[in-house]
């Protein structure tokens, strides 16, 4: 049964913001002859990694709501340059775009049951620039959009 992750993306305004980064790294490997690879490093391994790896993706909270996912590709152990272990979660630059779902904060991340993860949604900020996802949200209520 597919299992999903969520984690915050702190640092990140919008959903373009993290786009854009995504495709910085990317750049950045290709300059350095690295595998064309996103690769998110946390603290603690998932457990039920098998389940993940099933379809699963990492749902990204932006500004306190769940907008954009990307599908996780791979789990590997990492260990820091502080000798620490860690977990590299190899995730697909491809974003996709969700209907918005408010989270409260929380560190690290935390599992997302599939029944509980949003749609899939075309409707981004890339097709209503400069929308707040609140008033996206409600124009999708309204049928608007």
């Amino acid at each position: 049964m597919t299992l999903h992750l969520q984690k915050l993306c702190v640092g990140c305004d919008s959903p373009e913001d993290l786009r854009s980064w995504i495709d910085e790294r990317m750049a950045e490997r290709r300059r350095t002859g690295r595998p064309q690879e996103q690769i998110h490093t946390t603290r603690m391994t998932p457990k039920r990694a098998a389940e993940l790896l099933d379809g699963g993706s990492l749902y990204w909270v932006i500004k306190g709501t769940i907008l954009i996912r990307q599908a996780i590709l791979d789990l590997r152990p990492a260990k820091g340059a502080d000798g620490i272990e860690r977990c590299d979660i190899v995730l697909s630059p491809e974003t996709v775009a969700v209907r918005p779902a408010p989270r409260r904060a929380f560190q690290g991340w935390r599992y997302l049951a599939a029944h509980e993860a949003p749609a899939d949604t075309a409707v981004d900020e890339r097709a209503a620039p400069g929308l707040p996802p609140a008033l996206v949200a409600e124009l999708r209520t309204l049928g608007l959009i």
